[in-house]
């Protein structure tokens, strides 16, 4: 499919942390955005965020994502969509409180696109390594994964525990289930659709906030668990120096749905979409550079000598994409400087 180079995109979600910087990254590439919205009140600070870009960006509400036709109307004159609505928080009961809508939510945006979307050349859809990530038995050597990984064990435990699985595997079986879906959908479809699918598989998001948002414990799961973990020093010396994950930088993945328009090559693709890994330890030791009042954490920790379990390999998404990704030092400076702006530091 050719690249999708001018027009006007779909985001869905809109009002989400992720989603407000892609909405950004398009309008600043000369795209016009149609955001969704589940209410109302989530337009007002999307459309003062974004005033300066006129009739470029419009706000639409759709109260119920996971309902058959729900975005039949929006899709009909777009381009390309981005779905980045998709449920991310640890508190379900159920595994099904969280598959249900991320897999009913994505297939209604591919169903809406399937018939109405007659414009429609592309759909991005925001999945994570969450449906990626595997358990390494052997965490003394490092485990690299790249886009042929699912994450078919935590699928399997809530299938098998039921409410008992933990509330991790619920969330990483919705991500892996919604996405499985959606590629599904596709093989299923195929050649009666006229879009192609690209899927970004990133780690945990950091970096500067845009959403609307009124104080730190209010942050979405990743930036709060950030600020906690970095400005607040609620994590114990051990912890820092040997807990940590994978990350990258909440603008670079926006910044990636640009460029997956942009590419003709990204078509029908998964991309994993990580600047690199990380212990806790790495982010304080330079956001008390950046700022003295931060606990200095572990001045024992020595990075050259971490180990990581899982990392990912992100080769795909810079040969073909042509991603650039911020440092560590970047990521920081610049959420800390944010925090500063807001009187949360």
């Amino acid at each position: 499919m050719p690249a999708v180079t001018s027009g006007k995109v779909l985001v869905t979600g809109a009002n989400g942390y992720i989603a407000v910087w892609v909405v950004k990254s398009l309008l600043d590439a000369g795209f016009a955005v149609r955001g969704t919205v589940r209410s109302e009140s989530k337009a007002t600070h999307l459309h003062n965020l974004f005033k300066s870009f006129g009739d470029k960006f419009e706000v639409v509400v759709v109260e119920d994502i996971t309902k058959e036709g729900a975005f039949d109307a929006y899709v009909k004159d777009v381009d390309a969509i981005a779905h980045t609505a998709s449920p991310f928080h640890l508190k379900a009961v159920e595994p099904d409180d969280m598959i249900v809508p991320a897999v009913h939510g994505t297939l209604s945006v591919l169903k809406s696109a399937q018939i109405h979307g007659t414009s429609v050349r592309r759909v991005v859809v925001l999945s994570s390594t969450a449906a990626v990530v595997r358990t390494n038995p052997h965490p003394e050597t490092s485990t690299v994964l790249d886009e042929s990984s699912w994450n078919e064990e935590e699928v399997a435990q809530c299938r098998e525990k039921g409410r008992d699985a933990t509330p991790v595997a619920k969330y990483r079986a919705s991500k892996t289930l919604a996405e499985r879906a959606a590629w599904d959908f596709v093989e299923k479809n195929k050649g009666t659709l006229g879009w192609d699918l690209v899927v970004f598989n990133p780690p945990f998001v950091f970096g500067p906030v845009l959403h609307e948002v009124d104080k730190p414990e209010n942050l979405n799961e990743s930036a709060r668990e950030w600020y906690l973990n970095v400005v607040t020093g609620r994590l114990e010396k051990d912890a820092l120096a040997n807990s940590g994950a994978s990350y990258v930088d909440v603008r670079d993945i926006a910044q990636a749905h640009v460029l997956a328009l942009l590419k003709p090559d990204a078509a029908d693709n998964r991309f994993i979409i990580s600047a690199g890994p990380f212990k806790w330890q790495d982010f304080v030791s330079i956001a008390h550079r950046v700022a003295e009042s931060i606990p200095e954490g572990n001045t024992s920790y020595d990075a050259s000598k971490a180990k990581h379990a899982v990392v990912y390999n992100n080769f795909k998404g810079i040969s073909t994409l042509g991603i650039k990704y911020r440092t560590l030092e970047e990521t920081t400076k610049d959420s800390i400087e944010d925090f500063k702006a807001r009187g949360w530091l």
